[in-house]
């Protein structure tokens, strides 16, 4: 008996969510559709310390394997790593990548695609007492230097 007049209670009083519950739920379906198709719960995490360690390994190999290889792949161009972000399990990683001087970057990226093969096979001479496997690579530029750039001339003007 005490415990029906407590559930009586709350559901007539003053400040009871229950008007508004059906209202709040129908306002979060799009966004909680919006992530569940468009954002993928791994992208959500934050990155494991392994991660962590594991993308800076693969940049800084990347970085000298451009540094003595690049001109193969990119005539004339300075290719930098930017940033290197790792699946969780490790098997995938997006390599950003700053091309200078940024005319025919696209050119250059589909020339650096052609060669990913050749490139993750010396990523894997240079890191296989270090990785048991070498992960799938995939570029990508990385326009965050434009845009900073951008930034900077709307601000100046």
């Amino acid at each position: 008996m005490f415990g029906a007049n407590l559930v009586k209670k709350a559901e007539f009083h003053p400040f009871s969510l229950s008007p508004i519950l059906p209202f709040f739920f129908d306002a979060v379906a799009p966004l909680r559709l919006f992530f569940t198709t468009f954002v993928p719960l791994k992208f959500l995490a934050m990155e494991s310390t392994r991660q962590k360690k594991v993308s800076r390994l693969i940049q800084k190999e990347l970085a000298d394997i451009f540094i003595k290889r690049g001109n193969e792949f990119a005539h004339g161009k300075l290719v930098s790593i930017t940033r290197v972000r790792l699946s969780p399990d490790l098997s995938f990683a997006k390599v950003y990548i700053s091309i200078f001087p940024a005319t025919n970057q696209d050119d250059v990226l589909h020339s650096i695609e052609e060669h990913t093969s050749k490139i993750r096979f010396e990523l894997g001479q240079k890191v296989r007492t270090q990785l048991r496997i070498v992960p799938g690579i995939a570029f990508q530029i990385d326009d965050s230097l434009d845009y900073i750039d951008k930034i900077d001339k709307l601000l100046k003007s």
